[in-house]
């Protein structure tokens, strides 16, 4: 099968969850199939990306792409113009009249388009559209719906509003144009039916490498040490690994008071760098060539979103290390995991508290839901079986409609 594959950016360094989840697909996917691989390319990529997509793609297409750089005058420009559009302004920033031509080229000769996400759906052409496949990574208007519900600032609460009512009306309108919908989790996808009156969708779970994420024969845990994995120029890893240290650790402390929380992923914020500063027991990483050695030191791998959708790739890393998990139900959302079986759920800062608390007392507790966590990834959550998932997914839509569209 030719495969053409559309995103918005080169994949390396392969080092956030929606990348990882590409790019495993991809891996695993042109192992058997021919992949086009094209994208728009803003000089963030690393230097050899281009080089490196031969790991994924058998043929790579790149469209030169400058958009204002968050931060500069064009970008707040760009924003106060958007102030005017009907569009989601984290949309029309990937609006590219290249792309769409891009697209257009080299869709008649594929046997399955597959548009990565929502933000290129703006360059694929509606002709495109009713043969391709849409691959989301969550709901997106969820997201911006989250952040306008505990944004604190009344003209930020003001603009999230704002840009989830017209990510909503886009997302749905996009999700019906494409032939066929592949959601992340089932729960997503009955959203996807349910709200936007999608016809043809399925979901495929994430995955995890489990020969890279095996646990490494006589580490020892440090005591009471906590950890957050995630890129934080991620809002919803930001605004909630700050909720975490502010609502949730200081509680902790006051029952555990040796307790560490180490917080790893690029980019955090000055406010949270911040915020270590004035407390010793919390530790900012920034970006680290490997995730492995911080979760497998941990006694606890946290994840406190409040607002995120998606792949949720970090309790999948945990539970294949073996790393316990104390997760809110939004961060574990649309995961086939359950409460007291596989990890621990609790959304009030009390009750976080109290469950870590309670894990770091009771080690053989832990110890079972780790266990139980590992054991079910192993046997269902590998990329090859993923891969295997989503061709057949699209393969099964094709036939449903009737249609030549996916050739198998």
């Amino acid at each position: 099968m030719r495969i053409l594959w559309i995103k918005t950016e080169l994949l390396h360094p392969v080092d956030k969850g929606g990348k990882i989840r590409t790019y495993q697909m991809l891996r695993a996917l042109a192992r058997q199939h021919h992949v086009t691989y094209l994208c728009l390319d803003d000089g963030g990529a690393a230097n050899d990306a281009l080089a490196r997509s031969r790991d994924y793609a058998q043929e790579t297409v790149v469209v030169p792409f400058i958009p204002p750089a968050k931060g500069s005058p064009g970008f707040y420009g760009a924003l106060i113009a958007n102030l005017l559009s009907t569009l989601p302004y984290a949309v029309t920033r990937y609006r590219s009249g290249a792309l769409q031509a891009q697209v257009s080229r080299l869709a008649p000769a594929a046997d399955l388009v597959v548009c990565d996400f929502l933000t290129p759906a703006i360059n694929v052409v509606n002709h495109v559209q009713s043969r391709a496949v849409l691959f989301q990574h969550n709901v997106e208007a969820m997201i911006w719906k989250r952040h306008a519900s505990v944004a604190q600032n009344v003209l930020r609460r003001a603009y999230m509003t704002l840009q989830w009512k017209r990510m909503k009306r886009f997302e749905a309108a996009a999700c019906r144009q494409f032939a066929h919908v592949v959601a992340v989790s089932a729960s997503d996808a009955q959203r996807f039916r349910d709200e936007y009156g999608v016809k043809s969708v399925s979901d495929v779970s994430t995955g995890v490498d489990l020969d890279y994420f095996s646990p490494t024969p006589g580490t020892q845990r440090h005591d009471s040490e906590l950890v957050f994995v995630g890129s934080m120029d991620w809002m919803p890893n930001d605004e909630g690994i700050r909720w975490f240290a502010a609502e949730v650790f200081a509680l902790v402390l006051q029952r555990v008071p040796g307790a560490k929380l180490t917080v790893v992923g690029r980019f955090p914020s000055a406010t949270l760098l911040r915020l270590a500063e004035k407390l010793p027991a919390i530790e900012v990483t920034g970006t680290v060539p490997d995730v492995r050695p911080y979760l497998e030191r941990a006694t606890l791998s946290i994840v406190p979103l409040r607002i995120g959708g998606g792949t949720r790739l970090k309790i999948y890393e945990a539970m294949a290390l073996g790393t316990p998990i104390i997760s809110t139900t939004i961060g574990a959302e649309g995961l086939p995991v359950l409460d007291g079986e596989h990890l621990r759920l609790a959304d009030s800062p009390a009750a976080q508290a109290e469950a870590i608390v309670d894990l770091l007392q009771r080690p053989a507790e832990a110890r079972r839901l780790a266990d139980n966590a590992r054991v079910y990834v192993k046997k269902h959550c590998s990329w090859d079986a993923i891969a295997t998932q989503f061709i057949s997914q699209c393969q099964a839509a094709s036939r449903a409609a009737g249609t030549n569209s996916y050739k198998e």
